[in-house]
């Protein structure tokens, strides 16, 4: 059973303690508009009131995104920054030549906001803090390098139907936590799809270890696959007299 406020009081506090372990000032996050950075955002404006800072950063985004991410904002009464990433991206995408409809050039998209959120951050003293929930974390359905790229990942713990509660217990507006999941990097993408299993079932694995079987060799299988993204990179080996 999930104990929602429990959680979100021992959220808060541990982020007040990381952040105080740390010597910083306070926090900064993506704001994307999903439910899972509201969460995020929700419980960092508990812990620091006035030195939290959520960041839109659109890169050849749906405008959604940036109307549901301002909308959270204003119902968590929380400072925001735009910072418009589509002129880096489409720099870096033509010189190295890379196919601007491929893979690399989308994951190129949370790499850039993680940069931006680790340059700002350090200049103002703040932790950078993801989004990550328990679902995403365990298939490795993140960016290495980029989403991952946090100093901080409250949630990474918290399967969807929970982050769902604690959405509501933070008083996340209705329309994020119905909000269908898209990591938002092409038109039309959903989490759902390109995982290929729903976070119910997700959810139900992570508990439980249960599911059909095609469901649970899937779940395995995205998990064994993204293992390196969980792990610091392998060290070569050296000889020494």
């Amino acid at each position: 059973m999930f104990h929602t406020e429990k959680t979100k009081a021992l959220l808060v506090d541990w982020l007040k303690e990381m952040v105080g372990n740390a010597q910083s000032q306070g926090v900064i996050f993506g704001l994307s508009g999903g439910i899972d950075s509201a969460v995020v955002a929700g419980l960092a404006k508990l812990a620091f009131p006035y030195t939290s800072l959520g960041l839109i950063m659109p890169c050849h985004s749906q405008p959604v995104d940036k109307e549901d991410a301002l909308y959270v904002a204003d119902s968590l009464n929380l400072e925001t920054r735009e910072i418009e990433l589509s002129a880096a991206f489409d720099y870096l995408v033509k010189t190295t030549g890379v196919d601007p409809n491929s893979m690399a050039a989308s994951n190129l998209k949370p790499r850039l906001r993680s940069a931006t959120l680790s340059l700002l951050g350090q200049s103002l003293g703040y932790l950078v803090v993801g989004g990550s929930n328990a679902a995403e974390w365990y298939t490795g359905y993140f960016t290495k390098f980029g989403d991952s790229a946090m100093d901080l990942l409250p949630i990474a713990r918290l399967v969807k139907s929970e982050v769902k509660e604690l959405a509501k217990a933070l008083l996340i507006p209705e329309k994020i936590i119905t909000k269908v999941p898209t990591a938002g990097l092409f038109e039309g993408q959903t989490d759902e799809k390109e995982l290929g299993v729903s976070y119910k079932d997700l959810d139900n694995f992570l508990l439980t270890g249960q599911a059909d079987e095609a469901i649970k060799t899937r779940i395995n299988s995205l998990h064994q696959k993204s293992a390196h993204k969980r792990q610091m990179p392998p060290m070569g080996p050296v000889v020494r007299d």
